[in-house]
């Protein structure tokens, strides 16, 4: 991945997980330390800290799980994509979580719908961004 689609990426990440924080109710994201309000500058930058973070693991980590659980997607025709989309967002909110910031996700379950809503969103963030 160059660095021009990595931040490109970044940027679509972050505008979709501002979104989904908006949209589903398990899924929040903490902006800063405890009883700090945060800042509209420190809710961008925390955007697209997790936004970084997301393009990361989806390049690195996401293209290892897809190979190994090959023999699941095509039992289940694909949709343990869903299940691997969760597994990603709960991986990234322990990652963040760790650093006092970040994404927190309620259940397993929640980090599934978040998943499929995430990927929508990004899906229709990037329309803009594509070449043509």
């Amino acid at each position: 991945m160059d660095a021009m689609s990595l931040l490109t990426q970044t940027i679509v990440n972050a505008i979709a997980l501002f979104i989904l924080d908006s949209l589903l109710a398990g899924v929040t994201v903490v902006s800063g330390g405890s009883g700090q309000p945060g800042g509209l500058v420190a809710r961008v930058i925390v955007f697209l800290i997790l936004g970084l973070v997301l393009a990361l693991v989806n390049s690195v980590i996401k293209p290892v799980l897809k190979v190994l659980a090959l023999p699941l997607y095509i039992l289940t025709l694909g949709l343990f994509a869903l299940v691997v989309n969760g597994l990603i967002l709960l991986l990234v909110s322990r990652l963040t979580s760790a650093l006092g910031f970040g994404l927190e996700i309620a259940s397993f379950g929640t980090a599934v719908w978040a998943g499929l809503v995430l990927s929508i969103l990004t899906s229709l963030v990037a329309i803009p961004f594509r070449n043509k």
